[in-house]
């Protein structure tokens, strides 16, 4: 039976500057498509599994109809997504290089996944044949009726029997309609079996610390294993979270590795210099597909973590929010094939 991984948010049209210019140094962008669970949904389905993304879109829109065929092309079941009134919600991004930060700004107000309410979506059918249902917290920061329908998604796929995971996703921009992350958050968190985040995440959207420092180059395990244990101390329900260590050294140079707690043992990755990013972002949403699509498919949990941190690696060489990599490729480079030699 085919271990399907269904996600749901919202998608938009992304567009940016070519190569490292800043916004409309030179008069156009590149139009491709970006967001957190549809990014999730593409990766599980280039890594070999089987997937299906479910949004709310309006009707009638060659943007959408252009979207549904991308998705169609990497594989992804597109049936269940809903037509309702909004928009289509565009982000721009500016990617940054070495002391010059990246810059997102987001154009979604009123889009049709904001709009939508509880009922709108079909869980049942959207869930048929699941095996695992993916969410992030950038849905329930859009407005108050989407992180009802974010509620509903979760306990619709808790209670179908599907295994749950949210990426907390922290986005400060984004929680403007009068509640904070803090209030909304836990709200989902309560009914997920798996929680993926940073320390600023787990701040920001949970209100649980821990003395950690990014800045300082190394990994304390200690304080890491801290933070993750008293997350799942807050939430019993939970099997498992997996926190992402970035270690930014500058827009082009990020250290990169993860850990992960299942309650059982604390884990560690390999740590990997990253030191000529092309694009960063997606790289936190392929690190999710590569951890689900682990966890559903590897041999262990160790195998697990170390699959999502080796395809976030390579992800930060792809412009794109899209991951482009197949299993094979990210399992050579967990083998030591990160030399850059030409393959002939």
């Amino acid at each position: 039976m085919a271990k399907t991984v269904v996600t749901f948010g919202e998608i938009m049209l992304r567009l940016a500057p070519p190569g490292f210019e800043r916004f409309l140094q030179s008069p156009q962008f590149l139009a491709t498509f970006g967001g957190g669970e549809a990014n999730v949904a593409v990766a599980v389905a280039g890594f070999g599994g089987t997937s299906r993304y479910v949004t709310v879109l309006p009707p009638g829109n060659p943007i959408v109809d252009a979207f549904i065929g991308e998705m169609r092309r990497f594989g992804v079941d597109a049936s269940h997504i809903v037509r309702k009134k909004g928009r289509f919600g565009i982000y721009f991004v500016e990617p940054g290089a070495n002391q010059r930060a990246s810059k997102v700004v987001y154009d979604r107000d009123h889009s049709a996944i904001a709009l939508a309410k509880p009922g709108d979506v079909d869980w049942g059918a959207a869930l048929n044949g699941g095996s695992w249902f993916h969410i992030t917290g950038i849905t329930p920061a859009l407005s108050q009726s989407a992180a009802d329908l974010a509620v509903e998604s979760v306990k619709a796929a808790k209670d179908a029997g599907l295994t749950v995971s949210i990426d907390l996703n922290y986005r400060k921009n984004l929680w403007k309609y009068g509640k904070a992350a803090k209030e909304v958050m836990p709200l989902l968190v309560e009914h997920c079996h798996y929680v993926i985040a940073n320390e600023e995440d787990c701040q920001m959207t949970l209100g649980v610390e821990a003395a950690v420092d990014v800045h300082s180059g190394q990994l304390d395990r200690g304080a890491y294993q801290t933070l993750a244990e008293a997350v799942l101390a807050a939430y019993p329900g939970l099997k498992g979270i997996a926190i992402t260590l970035r270690e930014s050294h500058s827009a082009s140079r990020n250290g990169w590795s993860a850990c992960y707690h299942d309650r059982a043992q604390f884990l560690l990755s390999k740590h990997y210099d990253i030191t000529h990013i092309v694009d960063r972002v997606g790289g936190g949403d392929c690190f999710a597909g590569g951890l689900i699509f682990g966890l559903l498919h590897l041999d262990s949990p160790q195998a697990a973590l170390e699959f999502a941190v080796a395809a976030s690696c390579l992800k930060h060489s792809i412009p794109g929010d899209f991951n482009r990599f197949t299993r094979e490729e990210v399992e050579g480079l967990i083998k030591g094939g990160g030399s850059g030699r030409v393959q002939r």
